[in-house]
């Protein structure tokens, strides 16, 4: 069923004249969430930490500003030092919030007369007094203590509903447990084998994933049905190209089992990550011996259990002398290889969204500053993106990273070296990126939109967010994809060096190295299976490129640097 709706309605106005739609798919997300509600409050409490921590840090640059600027020029100039500080960061955080969270004018909505040009301007120092009069008040008055005790109280009910069982919570289908002696299985889900009992919390954990992106794709097309303006747009024809596009589907396959990988990488493995990676001679578990029950560590099983070549090996789909279920056999280590890729997937993940995402910022926001502005803006973006791009990629990473390494930089403990590369990754790739998108940006800046948003005095930051971007961004869609696999691959490779990620991080390439010297053995499995993972995903993010670029332009011709870049992973 389709409606009309007048082209000035709001999407809240289109909502309340056919409600019922949309009730329908809420209901359906109410549900899902419901059955990872524990899962959801845990994810919620860990942003919130990570939010608090870095809020914490940037009020306390003030102080520091302010305890600096005091030593050497006095109070009074440490107190203005400290006021300047904290009016450039709210400033910023304005500019932040006004982008992400504010999609109305408040100029108009005030009915304040500006004049051409200003409108941004104003409303970023509304924003801006706002947010000053709120950490006064935060900081100078009893609301603090009062803001503070309810993010206490609301902490403490999510840590409380982070204890709720979910679906795919791997005590719910628990598959480690001891053989009785009558043959049977104790503390497995049913009383089945640990192996059967792990592959339907896989099974469990895969169709839950697949009924949330099948009902998210249920919410656009609710969304394109009832309520948008249009009946059809570009979008629609690109879909459709998409849906015929195999080798495109190929790559969202794989894609989309890389990511479940990832975020349910705890619940996947037959094993906990802390047993048996990071502090195994913490956690003991019983195994049937002689008809006995006996009690061990996980450290000293994983010891009795190591694959070396020869007979000192636990292969794929085989149980340890402890009937401990190895579904990609051990290590070297004697530590569980599915465990340790499933975690190897969240590290890369981690690290290829970071280093991306940051990557297609600068990207984007450089190739519409010098499509805009042009002149001297681009030809010096030019020159350091050529002196970068003239340099091999992965020499670079390699000698940024090892002289933060040498340096034994504070930078590289976080995420044991994981979040200095993923920086060093955007620094060297975002040259490359921009390229691919300059003469896109180019071509928008010319068209007749661009001119009549200027004639009618929008300021040059809105121009480029309303009638730029939205063009840009569908390219650069296409190339992050492709570098997202050139970053796993320069991330495996550090880390086959042994540099780049640190134990005990988990990490593909590390594995490969650690099992190269048993390719040949029987513990050809170590190497193999995360160098195979390896050329699926980055396959996968090439093949999902390009389906995205050819169902956006299906006259495209892949070029020279595309087909480079697909070849090599992006470009590493």
């Amino acid at each position: 069923m389709s409606y009309d709706y007048d082209d000035d309605r709001t999407l809240r106005e289109r909502i309340e004249a056919n409600p019922r739609p949309a009730l329908v798919w809420l209901a359906g997300v109410a549900v899902l969430l419901a059955l990872e509600l524990g899962r959801v409050a845990r994810a919620i409490v860990y942003i919130g930490s990570l939010a608090r921590g870095f809020l914490g840090g940037a009020a306390g640059v003030p102080g520091t500003v302010a305890d600096n600027v005091a030593g050497s020029l006095g109070g009074a100039a440490g107190t203005v030092g400290a006021a300047i500080t904290a009016l450039l960061l709210l400033a910023v955080a304005a500019v932040l919030i006004k982008w992400l969270f504010v999609p109305v004018s408040l100029v108009n909505r005030l009915g304040l007369d500006t004049g051409e040009g200003r409108d941004e301007i104003i409303e970023r120092g509304l924003i801006t007094v706002a947010l000053a009069v709120v950490a006064a008040l935060v900081v100078f008055t009893p609301v603090g203590a009062a803001l503070e005790a309810a993010i206490g109280w609301l902490t403490d009910a999510l840590e409380s509903a982070g204890t709720i069982q979910t679906l795919t919570q791997r005590d719910t289908i628990p598959n480690q447990g001891y053989r009785t002696p009558g043959g049977g299985w104790e503390g497995t889900f049913l009383g089945l084998s640990p192996a059967v009992a792990w592959a339907i919390r896989v099974f469990v954990i895969y169709a839950y994933s697949f009924v949330v992106a099948a009902w998210l794709w249920k919410g656009y097309e609710v969304f394109r049905e009832h309520y948008r303006e249009a009946d059809w747009t570009p979008r629609d024809d690109s879909i459709n190209r998409f849906r015929t596009h195999y080798w495109g589907i190929f790559g969202l396959a794989m894609v989309f089992a890389f990511v479940v990988m990832a975020i349910f990488a705890p619940s996947l493995g037959p094993v906990t990550a802390e047993a048996n990676l990071y502090s195994p001679y913490e956690y003991e578990f019983q195994y049937l011996e002689g008809g006995e029950l006996q009690t061990v560590t996980q450290g000293d099983a994983n010891l009795a259990s190591r694959s070396q070549g020869g007979s000192d090996n636990v292969g794929p789909l085989s149980y340890d002398q402890y009937d401990r279920w190895h579904p990609a056999g051990t290590n070297q280590d004697g530590k569980d290889l599915f465990t340790f890729l499933m975690y190897g997937a969240r590290t890369s993940l981690v690290i290829g969204l970071t280093s991306i995402g940051l990557a297609t910022a600068i990207a984007s926001a450089l190739s519409m500053i010098t499509a805009y502005y042009k002149g001297l803006v681009d030809v010096l973006t030019v020159v350091a993106s050529d002196t970068i791009i003239s340099i091999p990629a992965f020499l670079l990473i390699l000698l940024l990273n090892v002289l933060f390494a040498e340096a034994d930089h504070p930078i590289m403990d976080i995420y044991n070296g994981g979040f200095l590369l993923a920086l060093i990754l955007a620094g060297v790739y975002w040259p490359g990126l921009w390229r691919s998108i300059r003469g896109p940006s180019l071509q928008v800046a010319s068209e007749e939109w661009v001119d009549a948003a200027k004639s009618y005095g929008q300021s040059p930051g809105m121009t480029m967010r309303k009638h730029m971007s939205p063009y840009i961004l569908t390219y650069i869609m296409i190339y992050a994809s492709l570098m997202l696999g050139a970053v796993i691959i320069v991330t495996a490779a550090l880390s086959f060096l042994g540099l780049g990620i640190s134990p005990p991080t988990p990490e593909w390439g590390r594995a490969v190295s650690e099992g190269r010297q048993y390719i040949s053995g029987s513990s050809w499995h170590i190497s193999t299976i995360p160098g195979i993972m390896i050329v699926f995903v980055v396959t996968g993010f090439n093949a999902l490129g390009d389906g995205i670029r050819d169902a956006i332009d299906p006259e495209s011709e892949a070029g020279d640097a595309s087909a480079d870049a697909a070849a090599t992973g992006g470009g590493a």
